[in-house]
């Protein structure tokens, strides 16, 4: 697989970089080492368990494609709370203090991490069994498997899938998520969610996705990081750029669930540097204006067609509403 880059150039998936746990409080120089990490995470394929890519490190930063980028490890970071929640290994001290107060605010923390991984898994299979061939994730994370090209290409070998992220420490994993089936075709954008003109416009996605065919819109726990109203007129570009036809999948932190642990928290993702606004149902289901609902609607992420298999102590208090919705044909 190749990965289209801003000036047009392309680079095969495997020059990629890696983060490295180095310990945080380190200080001396260190020398740069090219290093290989396995990135994703035994699943239950074995398809899935021996991809790796490498890199150049220099302490707590990578260098992808001649750019250093600046992994800070003694300072908490999104991705790698929702990592640690997960279960993974890419996260550091300050991530697992961060996920342990988010756990005293919300004990069923991880189970709620793995719901929302779970739903993502479940939105995405059904638009590739409605026949939907093209996907455009945004606010990836560090890859954890399976990941959603994995999820859909089980279904269509031939489907096609972008991903997206502004972020450093995603960027330089983002080769481990290169490596889709041999029909299908798979990218990634290093942009922001709200700038929906630079995403349309990247080659990486004008290269892989075809605008005149439905493509599965995935925005998994990602809107609640953008505070305001930006964030609506980002979605509704991003829609209105999409064919008839095309979904949106979405999960969304709620304080109408558990209000106190939400409080709890968005104030250690505050107190952290990280920006979260929690959303009402009425302003989640704003995102969908214009669409039609998939039922069962707007529900807490694990009542979203939950699995036959799912075992009933699985229904704990799930503070994040998910949903999805089709784009209408034309009248």
């Amino acid at each position: 697989m190749k990965l289209s880059t801003a000036n047009g150039q392309r680079h095969r998936a495997r020059n990629g970089c890696t983060d490295v746990h180095a310990p945080a409080s380190a200080t001396k120089p260190v020398r740069p080492a090219t290093i290989s990490a396995h990135q994703v995470r035994p699943g239950r394929d074995r398809r899935y368990r021996r991809q790796s890519c490498t890199g150049v490190v220099f302490g707590s930063e990578c260098a992808v494609a001649g750019k250093s980028l600046d992994l800070r490890t003694d300072k908490p970071h999104s991705a790698r709370i929702y990592d640690y929640l997960l279960g993974g290994k890419d996260n550091y001290p300050a991530d697992q203090q961060a996920a342990a107060k988010v756990e005293q605010a919300v004990p069923n923390a991880r189970k709620v991490a793995r719901a929302n991984r779970d739903f993502m898994h479940r939105a995405a299979r059904y638009a590739a069994e409605a026949g939907i061939g093209q996907f455009l994730d945004i606010g990836t994370g560090i890859p954890t498997a399976p990941n959603l090209h994995q999820v859909v290409q089980e279904v269509n070998p031939a489907a096609r899938i972008v991903y997206v992220d502004n972020d450093p420490l995603v960027l330089a994993h983002a080769r481990a998520l290169m490596t889709g089936t041999p029909e299908g075709s798979t990218g990634y954008i290093n942009a922001d969610l709200t700038e929906p003109e630079t995403i349309l416009s990247a080659p990486a996605l004008t290269d892989t996705l075809d605008p005149g065919v439905p493509t599965a819109l995935s925005l998994i726990a990602i809107a609640h990081f953008v505070p305001g109203d930006i964030i609506y007129d980002a979605v509704a570009t991003l829609l209105d750029a999409l064919a008839p036809g095309s979904y949106l999948a979405m999960t969304h932190l709620t304080a109408e669930i558990d209000p106190e642990g939400v409080a709890g928290t968005v104030a250690t993702y505050t107190q952290s540097g990280i920006a979260m606004q929690p959303r009402s149902r009425d302003e989640f289901e704003r995102f969908f204006t214009g669409l039609e609902p998939v039922e069962p609607g707007t529900v807490p992420l694990h009542r979203w067609r939950p699995r036959m298999d799912q075992p009933a102590a699985y229904d704990y208090t799930l503070p994040l509403y998910a949903a999805v919705g089709r784009k209408p044909a034309l009248a």
